[in-house]
């Protein structure tokens, strides 16, 4: 496999960008492939190479890449223009169908980025509750604002540190974590803070170290202990919206928070984040409350029609059925695929989500951290040889659209036990 074009082009953008990306994990070593067009199931970066794509843009197109009805719908909104800078009907048939899907969402507010969307979410409960600190569980990755990129600790009330330079040790002291499936943790976190806690933040599946599922009546567990402690339980679905199942990872596991966050799949592959939850909460928002949150690109035209158009196809009655009952196949023949080698890797996932785990099945971020990281990067690189585009790290998860075809899926397969061999 020649990349020629993608080292050489790599070496100009290091001029410009940043490690020559916009965004850290794109930053393959030595080089990352330059993408030049993607359709479907299928990627195909700038020295002609296709690739069968697993990271599908970290989740956003479970639709696959370029869906014809999601670019009729972009393409008919750009010739009514794409930015207003005023409100629109399609924001609210669009606010109106997600309230109607998740049950914890009376109210919502459109924004660009999932970081914007879990960064006001926790504004707007620490206005609600008038309490400054919240928790956050360690691993999980909220987006790139100050209060969430704190180091994860081991301790079950870690006050949290600066992950990054640039971020004053005051903007995270408010910060708590703890481990994930460990209620006796959190239970301990309330107690020693038990008059200043306004949120919980959640992934309710980690999808950002994996993924990562809960396990037994974890979650349910976690909605009973903020319920009884009056903090907001804050679910962050910007990867489990929609993908799980159209009410997400709530319906999913039959849990209610009081705060949601979505993103990725929601705005159709376009930029998009939402931010939502009860009426009294979501009604301290600017205008119509004192919690100040605003967005030039906030409900976005052409955004909001694609994921109006997203929402059409994924509310068919058998396309999560079929996505997931392919994802419950992948992971089964994937689980044989280990076994008959004698590995000691774990096949982990849940719906159209999976991964290998390069070492014992992870219940939290510090067993992940156990994991063979070097050993998976090799084996991403032959797999990337055998025409297999998966995200570059152990701590990322697979993702499946309804573009895969039983022909990709079985030639990945085969490539798995390839490469794993």
């Amino acid at each position: 496999m020649s990349l020629d074009k993608s080292r050489e082009l790599y070496n100009k953008a290091r001029n410009f960008l940043p490690g020559g990306v916009s965004s850290p994990v794109r930053a393959i070593k030595p080089y990352p492939f330059y993408t030049e067009s993607a359709c479907g199931s299928k990627i195909k970066d700038i020295d002609g190479n296709e690739y069968i794509d697993y990271c599908l843009a970290y989740g956003p197109n479970i639709l696959g890449h370029a869906n014809p009805v999601i670019k009729e719908a972009i393409v008919a909104q750009l010739d009514r223009g794409w930015l207003y800078g005023t409100p629109t009907e399609l924001e609210v048939d669009l606010a109106e169908r997600i309230a109607g899907l998740y049950p914890s969402i009376d109210m919502l507010r459109f924004v660009s980025t999932g970081t914007e969307a879990t960064m006001s979410a926790l504004r707007a409960a620490r206005g609600f509750t008038g309490k400054d600190k919240f928790i956050k569980i360690e691993g999980g990755f909220h987006g790139a604002h100050d209060a969430v990129l704190v180091k994860a600790g081991s301790g079950a009330t870690t006050l949290g540190k600066p992950d990054s330079l640039g971020i004053p040790e005051d903007f995270t002291k408010h910060t708590l974590q703890v481990p994930f499936n460990d209620i006796e943790a959190l239970a301990l976190a309330i107690e020693k803070n038990r008059n200043d806690i306004a949120a919980l933040i959640v992934e309710p599946v980690m999808g950002n170290i994996g993924p990562v599922l809960p396990e037994g009546d974890y979650l349910k567990d976690v909605r009973k202990i903020t319920e009884e402690n009056d903090i907001v339980l804050i679910f962050d679905e910007v990867i489990t919206g929609f993908r799980l199942a159209m009410g997400g990872a709530q319906e999913y596991f039959g849990v209610t928070p009081d705060m949601t966050t979505l993103g990725k799949i929601v705005g159709g592959g376009m930029p998009i984040g939402v931010f939502g939850g009860k009426k009294e909460i979501i009604e301290m928002i600017a205008p119509s409350g004192s919690v100040y949150q605003a967005g030039t690109f906030s409900g976005s035209p052409a955004s909001v029609a694609a994921g109006l158009a997203v929402l059409d196809v994924l509310e068919k009655e058998e396309v999560h059925k079929n996505l997931n009952a392919t994802g419950d196949m992948m992971r089964a023949r994937l689980s044989e695929i280990v076994t008959d080698l004698g590995l000691d890797y774990n096949v982990v996932g849940i719906a159209s989500m999976f991964k290998i785990f390069f070492g014992d099945k992870p219940r939290n971020y510090q067993e992940v951290l156990r994991c063979d990281k070097e050993g998976y990067l090799k084996f991403f690189f032959k797999m990337l040889d055998s025409g297999i585009f998966l995200p570059p790290s152990q701590f990322e998860t697979n993702f499946i659209s309804t573009a895969h075809t039983d022909d990709d899926i079985e030639k990945t397969l085969l490539a798995y036990e390839a490469n794993l061999r």
